[in-house]
């Protein structure tokens, strides 16, 4: 465990990088916004033959226990809504627009389910990337997924191995997120390659940033202020839990230290996200400034 002297520095030196990331890549609203097309369709013709979206059913034990394990998440982000194990209608909704009207019709959305069968299933059946992808890092991830269920330990995901987004937070900006890490992958044209690079410290930094991008330009193109000033509440604070994710494995430090810079590091995110939000106009007459 690091001195509490040294943790300071550490902290200061963190904080102040975290700023300047979270100012300069945080994820500028895409403008003008760019909705996918039918090359989508074209390009990866991927296996689908059951319902886009497959809802668990509720299960009081499993869900308060998911809460629980949520409970970090809830206070980097200040919002209850991570994580709770109870999305609506109107959260699903969002997301199935926002997939629709981007053409990402091959997307498979688990609301708060656990489903190893159905994921190794399209694991093996996903012939949009390459099968050396799939067979290592894809294997690797759906692994984890059947050994610690997400609905139990896990957060609203992306995999883009299966093509497959797992939802358990009800807030429309963090489902519609992960949507946009879904059609980032789409235009990626190394899609294999590109998904494994996030295993990387600090890469994923750039891919988050894209996915917060698009989400808070697909608000603002839909002149949905209210929601876009959600966006950059919780999606700001959430870029600066990667950018502590990151940077603290390069540090000898122990769970709670971890936890403690991370906690930390996502403050510069809740400052940049409450002065962006500030800054969006209710009527969205001019674009604030990124």
């Amino acid at each position: 465990m690091l001195q509490s002297s040294a943790t300071l520095r550490y902290l200061r030196k963190l904080v102040l990088l975290s700023l300047v990331l979270s100012v300069f890549l945080g994820g500028c609203a895409k403008v003008p916004y760019q909705y996918g097309g039918p090359e989508f369709e074209r390009n990866l013709p991927v296996w689908r033959d059951s319902p886009q979206v497959e809802i668990g059913r509720p299960h009081l034990f499993v869900d308060v226990l998911g809460n629980i394990f949520a409970l970090p998440s809830k206070l980097l982000l200040w919002n209850w809504n991570v994580g709770d194990r109870d999305v609506s209608d109107e959260t699903i909704q969002a997301l199935t627009t926002y997939l629709d009207e981007n053409d990402l019709k091959n997307v498979k959305v688990r609301v708060n389910q656990y489903a190893p069968g159905g994921e190794w299933h399209r694991l093996f059946r996903n012939k949009s990337m390459n099968i050396f992808w799939r067979a290592s890092f894809g294997v690797l991830t759906t692994s984890l997924y059947t050994i610690l269920p997400g609905r139990v330990f896990g957060g609203d995901n992306y995999n883009p191995y299966t093509n497959t987004i797992s939802i358990y937070s009800d807030h429309n900006a963090i489902v519609i997120h992960e949507g946009a890490h879904a059609k980032d992958l789409y235009n990626r044209r190394l899609k294999g390659l590109y998904s494994a690079l996030y295993a990387i410290p600090l890469v994923p930094l750039w891919h988050e940033s894209q996915a917060t991008g698009d989400a808070v330009g697909y608000l603002r193109n839909q002149d949905r202020s209210e929601e876009e000033k959600a966006a950059y509440k919780v999606l700001y604070p959430a870029y600066g839990t990667y950018i502590g994710g990151s940077l603290v494995q390069f540090l000898p430090v122990d769970l709670l230290t971890s936890y403690a810079i991370q906690a930390a590091v996502v403050v510069p995110g809740h400052i940049v996200g409450r002065i962006k939000a500030a800054a969006v106009d209710d009527n969205h007459t001019e674009p604030p400034p990124d």
